[in-house]
């Protein structure tokens, strides 16, 4: 079906999508074949059928990666499915290719049972030197993660969980500079109890804050609520200590950071009338926001944030995932941890020299950011 008017996708490149593989090595002569294939190649065979080491030197399993998606929760839109959920990962492909060098291959996988998941991956992990999982709805996720973990010797970078959290934390140690407060004072708000809510939480509490409200679609979490996951059981222990309930307009009040992590058009500029003197909005849901960078610009927020590169700081793992798959592949780091994210995100926002309103936070296309990763990532592991 043809798709016209203005909700018709860009044809980028005709329609074929972003990636195509190519080969490193030209085939012009018989000579040139027989050093490839027959009968060069069963000697590489035969040298790694002795030692499957060798199969990092004599192939490209070292240098590529899978992005693997069921597209069970992509952020802003939902369960849509895993081919639905594909250009993500085939641009999340390209993104790693363009700007760390590093070859990836989408895949999707079309499976319902967490652990058909993982034995698909387990089968399928020797192709590659780590693997991205993407947009998979929690509590699936975090099992998935720690089952790979466990059964692999490659990392296992979930990055909607690693990823978003680095990038929300950076964001919020240069806003604690702005307004010359501890990050620890804030009452923070988090909307969206799923992968990245739950993750973002999490690392905010190991970051040293305290005082923190979840809320999803059914309100302000409470361990009493029949309805949570274990992961949204174990994170509304953890927080609300002040057992407000309600939902997202009883959460907000006198609040000093609302982190939006869910829907669009969730949040209204009569919320951030609410909350404490010197609001911070992180709106990061994608394509629609939770609420308009216009809109939030008219009320009394202090420092503003999206998911979007179309404003000032954009707070997405866009900023982190490249960079950071580098840096672990080439520092050998397996586990990416709490502390290593905590590294990563001060490393980030320290970049920043002089941060304002309108930056507290670099791009994508900020030199050196890559370095900047990686001096975290090295630091770290000389330091562990």
């Amino acid at each position: 079906m043809e798709v016209k008017g203005e909700n018709a996708p860009m044809d980028y490149n005709g329609g074929q999508g972003y990636l195509q593989i190519k080969s490193i090595f030209s085939i012009k002569t018989k000579q040139d074949l027989q050093e490839v294939y027959t009968p060069n190649v069963a000697k590489l065979c035969k040298t790694i059928a002795k030692d499957i080491n060798n199969a990092s030197s004599y192939t490209w399993t070292k240098k590529i990666i899978a992005v693997i998606t069921d597209g069970t929760s992509v952020l802003g839109l939902g369960n849509i499915g895993p081919l639905a959920g594909y250009p993500i990962i085939e641009a999340k492909s390209l993104i790693y290719n363009e700007f760390a060098n590093i070859q990836a291959i989408p895949i999707c996988m079309d499976v319902t049972n967490n652990d058909e998941f993982i034995s698909t991956v387990r089968n399928i992990a020797l192709n590659f030197s780590a693997i991205h999982l993407e947009d998979i709805k929690a509590p699936d996720c975090f099992y998935i993660e720690k089952e790979l973990q466990k059964n692999l010797s490659i990392p296992i970078y979930h990055d909607d969980q690693h990823g978003t959290a680095i990038a929300v934390l950076a964001g919020l140690y240069n806003c604690s500079k702005l307004l010359n407060r501890s990050l620890q004072s804030f009452k923070i708000v988090i909307n969206g109890a799923g992968a990245s809510g739950i993750a973002v939480a999490k690392l905010l509490l190991r970051a040293g804050v305290s005082n923190i409200i979840c809320c999803d679609k059914n309100g302000i979490l409470n361990n009493d609520d029949v309805q949570l996951n274990f992961e949204q059981k174990e994170l509304a222990v953890l927080t609300n200590s002040h057992l407000i309930t309600g939902g997202l307009n009883e959460a907000i009040q006198e609040a000093d950071v609302f982190i939006g992590l869910s829907i669009g058009n969730v949040l209204t500029g009569e919320m951030i009338e609410t909350m404490g003197a010197q609001p911070i909005i992180f709106a990061l849901a994608n394509p629609i926001p939770e609420i308009s960078y216009e809109e939030a610009i008219q009320t009394k927020a202090k420092i503003i944030a999206t998911g979007s590169s179309e404003f000032p700081n954009q707070i997405n793992n866009l900023l982190i995932f490249p960079g950071l798959m580098k840096a672990i592949l080439d520092n050998n780091i397996r586990i990416i941890s709490d502390s290593l994210k905590i590294a990563i995100a001060k490393e980030i926002a320290d970049s920043i020299i002089n941060p304002n309103e309108k930056l507290i936070i670099p791009n994508i296309f900020t030199p050196g950011l890559l370095d900047i990763i990686n001096r975290a990532v090295k630091n770290y592991s000389n330091n562990h």
